[in-house]
């Protein structure tokens, strides 16, 4: 379906202004009318009568030409049409007339999404939202889904709980309409749809031996480093299926990121692990290096000529000061080191 943008439409104050004129007019007719009837001698005349029915018929239909009045705000679209078929989208805020039979059409106007402009904020019964002050209206402004988060495996079969913000607009009125049944159900299922594909491809956290571009190479790409990449991977992936509804991703981010309950507390521990393993090891690499920077300076200032068993209990002495978790209790010895 091709969008057809309706111009020149922007008549509704004239027709406005011409409709209670004519309402006016028939209140004097009617007037007018009954007078000249109730004072003929001769009998109501043709004139009269006529001027009586016209006026009474246009008090009775007239409102019919007012349903074509339509207003439109900022960013706001009205698709119509008329018995059925498709005659065009009015666009831009203004006051418009149109062919009063004319309806609009939108399905997702009673649609309630975890969005911008479904939801009111808890305040049920107090404020409209906006699909119900709109009514067939859509919006053209910058939205954002905020679907439910949702448990996912990542490539090593660990589940995630991960959740995205979509920010979206309409394009194409005409195709949000037409081409889907309701184009907000439809996001919100490519959203959940693109959002599994695309993360079990990554790991959450960095592993070995994972190729996450497709390439054949292994890389360091993850959940939880790479959020921008896989953002981006998202949104593409969104926007490839949602083109035909006539819908643009704006941008999409993700809103929260953890591992599932069920295994949080493994992982935590895991981590914790990995990091007494690195800091360890760098503690290790640091107390060598002393050790072996001491011996050379004793070397080099002939500081006390100690053989190899002495330098192996001195290099013992110092690893067990520098590498222990607690503060070292010395012993001093005043007698003899032999």
């Amino acid at each position: 379906m091709e969008e057809k943008i309706l111009t020149g439409k922007k008549m509704g104050m004239p027709m406005l202004l011409l409709i209670l004129l004519l309402y006016v007019a028939a209140v004097v007719g009617v007037i007018w009318a009954a007078i000249r009837i109730d004072n003929a001698w001769l009998g109501p005349d043709v004139l009269s009568v006529a001027v009586l029915a016209v006026s009474i018929a246009w008090i009775v239909l007239g409102w019919i030409l007012a349903c074509g009045l339509k207003i439109l705000k900022p960013q706001e679209a009205l698709v119509l049409t008329l018995f059925g078929k498709y005659v065009g989208t009015l666009k831009g805020e203004g006051f418009y007339y149109v062919n009063p039979f004319c309806s609009g059409v939108n399905p997702a106007a009673q649609t309630k999404l975890n969005q911008s402009g479904d939801v009111d904020g808890g305040a049920k019964g107090k404020e409209k939202t906006e699909a119900q002050e709109g009514g067939k209206k859509i919006s053209l402004k910058i939205m954002t889904l905020n679907n439910n988060r949702q448990k996912i495996n990542d490539c090593l079969g660990n589940p995630v709980e991960i959740g995205i913000a979509v920010m979206w607009r309409v394009v194409d009125t005409a195709k949000a309409v037409f081409d889907v049944d309701n184009y907000k159900e439809y996001l919100s299922l490519q959203c959940d749809s693109a959002l599994r594909n695309i993360v079990r491809i990554y790991p959450y956290d960095v592993a070995p031996n994972v190729d996450t571009t497709g390439d054949g190479v292994a890389d360091e790409g993850s959940l939880r480093g790479s959020s921008e990449v896989v953002a981006q991977r998202i949104k593409d992936e969104i926007q490839s299926k949602v083109a035909e509804a006539g819908l643009e991703i704006i941008e999409a981010r993700i809103t929260y990121l953890a591992y599932a309950p069920e295994i949080a507390a493994v992982m935590l521990q895991r981590q914790q692990a990995s990091a007494i393993i690195d800091a360890r090891k760098m503690i290790v690499d640091g107390a060598v290096g002393m050790v072996e920077m001491a011996l050379e300076r004793l070397n080099e200032k002939q500081v006390g000529n100690l053989d190899e068993e002495r330098k192996a209990a001195m290099v013992s002495n110092l690893l067990v000061v520098l590498c222990g978790n607690r503060d070292a209790q010395p012993v001093v010895n005043s007698g003899s080191l032999y």
